[in-house]
């Protein structure tokens, strides 16, 4: 009971103490501050939380851990709990579909950690980039990598099936077709055909991302996403940047 009620008189009538009380109880709604209808939630995992520079450092040092074997035991049952209600997740990774190549593991990550894409050649598509726009414009997701990886089936077929002018069967050609620009743009270049072409295409869907309107592209132009490419080497498990100078020897510091 507030301060008005207490002071009323107890030889007062009913009547009167009931308009006090109501006075009281207007009073204290008035000073109430409205609850807004979009309460703003903390994070399911405030660590995810992260500038697009902090993000991809947080994924160097991850790698290096994996490398090493010396990766992290991950809350598996704690994780599921608190992201029942939401994710944020703090890269984005357009990873080919090889079974040998697990983003996750790669970079030594949990649950609600990576919002990963997958497709065989690792390229752009219409539905990767609107999976990724979702991952920025709803998740506010800081950094996206594209990932290729060496000895890529994907790449390789779409060298073999150009220079052998053969279709593919199924729905293969469309691969070819995706990773068609990659090839043609390293023809004739000096050193290994099959890894010239894996890195052009992962600095093509890199450009790709960058450029594509509406969303991303504004995202990037104001700071908030970062797009690097990188390749993952089978034998080791580094990962190596391809398309970010700045930043490329960190996965190479011990």
């Amino acid at each position: 009971m507030c301060q008005l009620c207490e002071i009323t008189a107890p030889t007062q009538t009913s009547r009167r103490r009931f308009l006090a009380a109501a006075a009281c109880t207007a009073a204290s709604l008035a000073l109430t501050p409205p609850v807004s209808a979009k309460e703003t939630k903390s994070p399911p995992k405030p660590q995810n939380v992260l500038a697009p520079d902090a993000a991809l450092e947080r994924l160097v040092k991850g790698n290096l851990r994996y490398v090493e074997g010396v990766s992290r035991r991950h809350d598996f049952k704690h994780e599921r709990e608190a992201l029942a209600g939401g994710q944020n997740p703090f890269a984005g990774i357009l990873s080919c579909a090889d079974s040998r190549i697990a983003p996750e593991y790669a970079f030594d990550t949990g649950r609600g950690d990576l919002f990963v894409c997958r497709v065989a050649g690792n390229f752009a598509s219409d539905e990767t980039i609107a999976s990724l726009e979702y991952a920025s414009a709803v998740l506010n997701v800081p950094l996206f990598m594209v990932l290729g990886h060496d000895s890529c089936g994907a790449v390789d077929a779409a060298i073999k099936s150009l220079k052998d002018n053969t279709t593919l069967p199924g729905h293969l050609p469309s691969l070819v077709n995706a990773i068609a620009p990659a090839v043609k743009a390293t023809e004739g270049k000096g050193g290994d055909r099959l890894a010239n072409a894996i890195r052009q295409n992962v600095i093509d869907n890199v450009a790709k991302l960058k450029s594509a309107t509406p969303i991303l592209s504004a995202a990037v132009d104001q700071g908030k996403l970062r797009v690097v490419g990188a390749v993952y080497r089978l034998t080791d498990g580094k990962v190596e940047l391809v398309t970010d100078a700045k930043t490329a020897g960190d996965l190479k510091v011990r």
